[in-house]
Parts: structure tokens; C-alpha cells; sequence
């Protein structure tokens, strides 16, 4: 059986003449940003992916179809499309075999990724493991996706709302590495401090896409997360955010809210405690990612034209 995947026009060119192409999710257009905001995110992104040289893919589940980049247009209809689903890896498949419509997340983005040849892939955060995960067990499928998967990831740190140290004991022990981009902690999403220690530092493109082909080459499974702080002046300090985190994280607990509903409605009530400011953040680092992201895959590029004319 043949996966259904259709190519955006634009996206088929950059493959056809090996040009660079940078993945994005679709779960931030339709689960974690409100309208208007989200479109002109989503289109935002695409056009710092751009400006950096690369193509922006945009990846969505449409009518049973495995989408590897949208239009302008189809971006903005699939955004206002109702009931639809969150795709991880669990339920990816299933969604293709059925003809249904859904929003990739960060494991089923990165597992079209792998499909379609893309190397790297922007997001806001990754998911990880949840506060209470010791009796929930909710950990998220990101994880260990990023320990399955060729594709290096830049985001913004494990969302804020996580069990950051947990989550990356978790990594560590899937053999993930952890790549703090210009600094020595983590970055916790909106914050540009976690207070712990990244595993490894970079402070270039260059040096992260060596890192790829590297795991590559020594036949490495997975990929690589790379944490990039939100931009200075754009963040919300972590001490600001603990007690709105705290409350938002407890009314969800009383509420009986859990899976993959627990994030979505968390982010939306630290916007409301936030006045609004959670998502002007969010925005910056999203952006920020894509803009990342977009240097890193014109590095592996250029290096695979090296290889070529070693050839």
C-alpha cells in the first residue's frame, strides 16, 4: 500500500531541484492559537522560511489525504474546518485509511516529514511529560517519536506546562539529544530560562546540521531537538508564569480535563490569566523557530550539493 500524499506545487519544485524545505505542524493552526491570529501565524512562518531560503511545508490531513504543504488558501479554509482531528502517531494511519481530516502534532508531523524527504522541522514546543505523569502516565508521543525519527526539530523548549525535568530525563534516556541554541539552560517556552542545564550548546546552524549528518552517518536512529530561546525582550519570565501555570494546571485537574485536551485548554487559560500577552509570546517564538529551522535545512543542503560535486 502506498501512502496517499499530494505535494504542494511548491514544495514539488523545491524537491525536483534539491532546494531546501522546512516542515511545519498544522495542530498550532487549528488547537493552539486563536483566529485571526493563527492564520497569520501559520503564514508568518512560511514567509521567515522563506526570507531564510527554504520552502516552507505545512503539513495537514485533508479528506484522507497526507497534504505536504497548502496554498495561502487551503491554509486558511483548513483553518476554519470544524471538528477536526488531533493526529499523532497513534491515530495517523488510521485517519488516511478512513478518509478523514485532521491536524498533525509534532510526532505525526515529523513521521510526513520523514515521508516526503524534509529534514527539519519548526514548531512552538514540544509536548513531554505532563505534571502527575507518575499517576497519569500522560507522557506525550513527541517523545519518543524524536527517538524513532531522522528529523531535527527546532522548538522553543518543552512547553511551559510540562514536567520540564522530567521530560528531559525522558529524552536522555531515549538518547535524544537536547541542543540549547546560543546558551547553557533550556529554554521553557515562553521563558528563555528553565534554570537546568542544557545537555549540549550550539551557536550555529552549521554546527547543528553537522550534528545530523553525523547521527546519520554512525546510523543513529531519530533525530535531534533543538531549544530555541523565544527572543530577548519577548519572553515572560518563568517566575511570572509559575503561579499562573499552577492555577490553570489545577482548575484543569478539578475540571476532569486530560488527553490530548489538557494542553489546548491549559494554553487558553494562561492566555486569559496572561491578558493576552502568552500568545503575542508564542507568536515571537514560533517565528523565531521557523527562521532557525530555515538556516539549518539551507546547511544540509548545501552540504548535499557538496556531496554531490564530491561525486
Amino acid at each position: 500500500m502506498i501512502p496517499p500524499i499530494v505535494y504542494s506545487a511548491e514544495v514539488r519544485d523545491a524537491r525536483a531541484d534539491g532546494r531546501p524545505v522546512v516542515a511545519l505542524e498544522s495542530t498550532i493552526i487549528t488547537h493552539g492559537m486563536p483566529a485571526p491570529e493563527n492564520v497569520e501565524t501559520a503564514l508568518a512562518c512560511e514567509a521567515d522560511i522563506r526570507a531564510g531560503g527554504a520552502v516552507p511545508a505545512t503539513i495537514a490531513v485533508i479528506d484522507g489525504i497526507l497534504r505536504i504543504g497548502l496554498e495561502a488558501d487551503e491554509l486558511r479554509g483548513f483553518s476554519s474546518r470544524a471538528g477536526l482531528a488531533k493526529l499523532s502517531r497513534a491515530d495517523l494511519a488510521a485517519a488516511l485509511a478512513t478518509g478523514r481530516s485532521g491536524a498533525t502534532t509534532v510526532s505525526a508531523t515529523m513521521i510526513a516529514a520523514r515521508l516526503a524527504g524534509i529534514a527539519v522541522f519548526a514548531t512552538g514546543g514540544i509536548g513531554g511529560v505532563h505534571r502527575g505523569a507518575e499517576t497519569s502516565f500522560d507522557i506525550s508521543a513527541d517523545l519518543t517519536e524524536l527517538a524513532e525519527t531522522p528529523v531535527t526539530v527546532v522548538a522553543a523548549g518543552p512547553k511551559a506546562i510540562l514536567d520540564i525535568p522530567k521530560t528531559l530525563e525522558r529524552l536522555e534516556t531515549l538518547g535524544v539529544p537536547v541542543i540549547a541554541f546560543g546558551q547553557d539552560e533550556v529554554p521553557a517556552f515562553w521563558s528563555r530560562s528553565s534554570g537546568l542545564a542544557a545537555p549540549l550548546r550550539m551557536d550555529s546552524a552549521a554546527e547543528i546540521a553537522a550534528a545530523h549528518l553525523m547521527r546519520a552517518a554512525l546510523g543513529l536512529p531519530g533525530g535531534q531537538l533543538v531549544v530555541n530561546p523565544v527572543p530577548a525582550g519577548r519572553e515572560i519570565p518563568a517566575e511570572a508564569l509559575a503561579p499562573m501555570i499552577e492555577t490553570a494546571t489545577n482548575e484543569a485537574l478539578a475540571r476532569g480535563i486530560a488527553a490530548k485536551k489538557v494542553t489546548p485548554w491549559i494554553l487558553d487559560r494562561i492566555f486569559e490569566l496572561t491578558e493576552g500577552a502568552s500568545l503575542r509570546t508564542n507568536i515571537a517564538l514560533v517565528r523565531n523557530n521557523a527562521r532557525l529551522a530555515a538556516q539549518i535545512a539551507h546547511e544540509l543542503s548545501g552540504a548535499a550539493v557538496a556531496r554531490s560535486e564530491e561525486r
